[in-house]
Formats: structure tokens, sequence, C-alpha cells
């Protein structure tokens, strides 16, 4: 006999998309061959925009938000997984078009599953998120492209915000001179400690691109602004240099010439955590286990119930958050 979870549930009513607490019964759950008790999930910006009725990103209503989680194996149809297995879920649309991490249970297919690596706690694994999964992705992708620590300084944007914190930790850790970019300059202390050398006002850099190239200052960037800041880092990389963009807070209008592709022989990467194939994913979280420094879990991490989330979603959307906001379901 199936049983009951708590869950925020999102409802298109007349008056806009609005959120509420409901006991649901497990027989409503989508269709899947793992069910997970979910310990963890996080609030991302994606998660904000969903929570608050943006972009068209959830279609089909009533809905459970959360575009990731971590939990425990409940029951499973797969021999991948066995009960009491602990995992991790990023991606995969969950939280858009599927249900997602803002509950107690979820039931999802078990190729979206990751297997939660040794060393790392439920908690901890969401405290790096989705955000941190991405940081992770576009650092790969960077190492890919030939950039190392003796390239020259990393230019990390947005870097107060969830995927600039863990990238900055990150990058540090690897050994690399961390730029950091941030419109909340009074948080400058906080990037110091996470690993940043030199801290950059967002104005110097978020403003109309005036010529096609400027001067070379950094080896690569993590870009999670978009915009004109992106605008604008691409023609202030050193040659051969690259930016890996996975964001889009500052805008997804990019404004530039070819200039910086042809003279310089720069790259461009595209960074994608949602479809991302398993075979990478188990790389990155396996190396966000191994080379995230555990020491500053509790500086990047500020921890919300349920009823908490749509406030904070707010806050998301408004760059008033700092580092992540891991959600304790069961709080």
């Amino acid at each position: 006999m199936a049983g009951s979870f708590r869950a925020l549930v999102l409802e298109d009513t007349q008056e806009g998309v609005t959120s509420s607490i409901q006991n649901l019964d497990e027989s409503r759950l989508p269709e899947g061959d793992v069910t997970v008790a979910i310990s963890h999930s996080t609030l991302n910006y994606k998660d904000g925009m969903i929570l608050q009725g943006l972009g068209r990103l959830v279609r089909s209503y009533p809905h459970v938000p959360g575009i990731d989680f971590s939990g425990t194996v409940e029951c499973s149809e797969n021999s991948d997984y066995n009960v009491g297995d602990k995992v991790i879920l990023t991606g995969w649309r969950v939280g858009e078009s599927r249900w997602g991490g803002f509950a107690e249970k979820a039931r999802v297919h078990s190729g979206w599953l990751v297997p939660m690596p040794d060393g790392i706690s439920e908690k901890n694994a969401m405290a790096i998120g989705t955000a941190g999964f991405t940081a992770m992705l576009a650092i790969m992708s960077l190492e890919e492209h030939g950039i190392s620590p003796s390239s020259g300084p990393i230019l990390v944007t947005g870097a107060n915000g969830g995927v600039g914190s863990v990238a900055t930790a990150l990058l540090n850790a690897m050994g690399f001179e961390v730029h950091a970019s941030t419109g909340r300059p009074a948080l400058a202390e906080r990037l110091n400690r996470l690993g940043a050398r030199i801290i950059i006002d967002r104005s110097e850099i978020h403003t109309e691109v005036r010529r096609p190239l400027q001067g070379e200052r950094w080896a690569g960037c993590v870009d999670a602004v978009g915009g004109e800041t992106l605008s604008n880092v691409l023609t202030q990389i050193k040659y051969g240099g690259s930016v890996a963009a996975c964001g889009l807070a500052g805008g997804n209008t990019l404004t530039a010439t070819v200039i910086p592709f042809l003279l310089r022989g720069i790259n461009l990467l595209g960074i994608d955590s949602v479809m991302c194939p398993a075979d990478r994913r188990r790389r990155a979280w396996h190396r966000l286990a191994s080379e995230f420094p555990s020491e500053l879990f509790e500086e990047l991490t500020e921890i919300i119930g349920l009823s908490e989330l749509p406030q904070t979603a707010a806050k998301i959307l408004a760059g008033q958050t700092v580092g992540r906001v891991v959600v304790d379901v069961n709080g």
C-alpha cells in the first residue's frame, strides 16, 4: 500500500503560479525504476525561475520542482542500484518536465542517478549540487583545452553565486591563480577565504564593449553571468585561452566580433550540465568528492527548509543569496 510524503507543490492559478507544502500519496509519483528517499536538495537560479513561474520552464501543473537531490534508494527495479544505496541526481530536466527534489521522495529512471562517491555526505553533495557540478564541468573543459595553473590567472564571474563560489574554491585548490568578479564588493573577504587572489568589481567588465580587442589579462574564465560581461571577457583572454560559458544571470545576449577568435585563437566553450553523459557525470562527481576543500563547506552553505523556498527564490533571482542554498527536505 502506498504511503505519503511531503512536497512543495506548484499550481497554476488565475493569480499566477502559487506554492504550498502538501502531503501527497506515493501513487502520484511519476514512472521510473528507482524510488529515492530524499535527504537534501538545493536552490539554484533555475529553481528560482520555476518557483516564480518565469521562463515557461514548467508546462504541466501541479508540479514538484527541484532540479537536484541526494538521498537513499528505497526501492529499485534495476540491478545497478540496491536498497540503501546513496545516490545523487542533477539535471535530465528533473524539476522541470518531471517532478523533482523539493520533496521527501522521488521516482526516477536509474540512468539519471550517480552513486554517491566515497568521502562525501548527502548534505555536502548538495552543498556542491548542480552549481558545483557545473563548475567542475567548466574546469574540466578548460583543462581539456590546455589550460593549467602555469597558463596564467583564471577569471570567475558571478563569483559570490553558487557556480562562482565553488569554481573559485576548486580552482584555488587545484593551484590556479583566481581572479573573482562580483557585484558585491562588501563580500570580498569571503571570496579571499575561498581562494580568490584578486577581486574585480563587476562594473569593470559588465559594461558596453568598446573595442574588439583589449589587453590580454586571463588565460581562461568560468563565466556564470553571460551578457555584457561575457562579451567583454572575450576581448581580454590571452592568446590560445578559453572561456567556459555556463550561466546567464547577466543576460542571454552576446555582443561580440570574431576578432578574438581569429587573432588570438581563443575558444568559447559551452557547458551543459542538464544532459551531460553519465560517464562524464561520474568523473566530475568523483573529482568533486576528492578535490573540493572540505573545510569550506560551512563557509559555502546556507541551510533552509521546504517552507522557506518561495521567499528564498525571490532572493536568488535578485542576486541576494550568497554561495549555496541547501534544502533540508525533512527539516
